[in-house]
C-alpha cells in the first residue's frame, strides 16, 4: 500500500509542540544512505510531548522509533505510519553520584567521553559502538568486552499508550543482542553504572578501542555496522565474519552493494546501492553460510519499512 502522509496527519494528535513532517526523507539520516521516506516523521519537543502524542495517537497507527540509524536498513518503499526520532532534548547526560544519567538520543561515544571526563570507568566500550543509548538499550549492544546489560541500572521508557515507566535491569530482559521490550516502546533515558577511575587511564582505554576499531572495520564507508549476530549454536564457536569468509563471501557484490573486504560481517554501499541490493546481498550471504555450514545467521541490522 502506498504511503498517504496527508491522510495520516489528519488522524494524528494536533497539539504537539514538536515537529510533524509528512513524507520526510530518511535516507540521508541513515549510515547506509539508502531507503524511502517516513510516512510521517515526529520529532517530539521533550518527554512530556512524546508521552502526550502516544497517549492520543490512534492504536492502529504503527509507530517506529529510530536513532542515528547506524545499525538500520530502511527499505526503499519507506516506513508506514509514524517514525519517531528523538532530538537534542533527549541527548543530555548528567552525573548522579558514581553513575551517569544519559538520554536515549545521546551518542554512545559522547556518553563514554562524559563518563571519562567525570572520572567514571566501566563505560569505555561505548566508544566502540556507533549509535545512541536508545539503540543500544533496544538491542543490548556490545563491543570490546562490554554490553549494555553490564552497565544499565534502570531505563526510562514511554509505552505505546503514553504511560511512562522506570524499568530495572532485570525487567528489561537483556539477552545476546536483544531486549525483551515491545518494538513500539520508546526508550527515553537510562541510568548507567560507573565506578571511580583515573581519567587518564580511562582515556587510554578509549583511545585503544578507537584505534582497534579503525584498523579492523570499514568505519569510513556507508555501512550499517555488524550485519549478523554471532551464532550461538556453532559447536566451534566461530564468529559470523569467520563463517562468511569461509563461505567465500568476502568482497561479494550485488550492484553497488558489497561485502566489505576489510571486515566481511559488514555490508557497504559503495555508491549507488539501493536498500533492496543491500538486503538481497545479505540474504545471499546467509544462504551460502547455511549451505556450507548449516548455520542460519541472524540479522543484527534491523530492517524496517516496505519494499518498493
Amino acid at each position: 500500500m502506498p504511503l498517504n502522509p496527508l491522510a495520516l496527519i489528519e488522524r494524528l494528535p494536533p497539539n504537539v509542540r514538536g515537529a510533524l513532517l509528512p513524507h520526510e526523507p530518511l535516507a540521508d539520516q541513515t549510515w547506509f544512505r539508502v531507503g524511502g521516506p517516513a510516512e510521517v516523521l515526529f520529532k517530539p519537543a521533550d518527554e512530556a510531548d512524546l508521552a502526550a502524542f502516544l497517549a492520543n495517537c490512534p492504536a492502529d497507527i504503527p509507530v517506529t522509533v529510530i536513532g542515528v540509524a547506524s545499525n538500520l536498513l530502511i527499505r526503499d518503499g519507506g516506513v508506514p505510519g509514524v517514525v519517531i526520532r528523538l532530538g537534542p532534548a533527549f541527548a543530555l547526560t548528567k552525573l548522579v553520584g558514581n553513575n551517569l544519567l544519559a538520554g536515549a538520543g545521546a551518542i554512545d561515544l559522547n556518553v563514554a567521553r562524559s563518563a571519562q571526563a567525570s572520572g567514571l570507568a566501566g563505560m569505555e566500550f561505548l566508544s566502540g559502538i556507533p549509535g545512541t543509548i536508545g539503540g543500544g538499550l533496544r538491542m543490548n549492544a556490545g563491543a570490546y568486552g562490554g554490553e549494555f546489560k553490564d552497565i544499565v541500572i534502570e531505563a526510562h521508557v514511554v509505552l505505546r499508550n503514553g504511560e511512562r515507566r522506570t524499568l530495572s535491569n532485570a525487567e528489561l530482559g537483556f539477552s545476546y543482542r536483544h531486549t525483551n521490550m515491545p518494538e513500539d516502546c520508546v526508550f527515553v533515558s537510562a541510568l548507567l553504572r560507573g565506578e571511580k577511575g583515573d581519567p587518564a587511564q580511562i582515556k587510554e582505554r578509549m583511545d585503544t578501542i578507537q584505534k582497534t576499531r579503525a584498523a579492523s572495520q570499514p568505519i569510513r564507508e556507508k555501512t550499517g555496522g555488524s550485519t549478523f549476530a554471532n551464532p550461538t549454536d556453532d559447536p566451534q564457536q566461530r564468529k559470523s565474519w569467520q563463517l562468511i569468509d569461509a563461505a567465500g563471501c568476502r568482497g561479494l557484490r550485488i550492484g553497488a552493494a558489497q561485502v566489505s573486504e576489510k571486515h566481511c560481517n559488514f555490508l557497504i554501499n559503495t555508491g549507488t546501492a539501493s536498500a533492496a541490493d543491500i538486503e538481497a546481498l545479505g540474504e545471499i550471504v546467509r544462504g551460502r553460510v547455511i549451505e556450507k555450514f548449516g548455520i542460519d545467521l541472524r540479522w543484527e541490522i534491523k530492517r524496517i519499512g516496505v519494499m518498493k
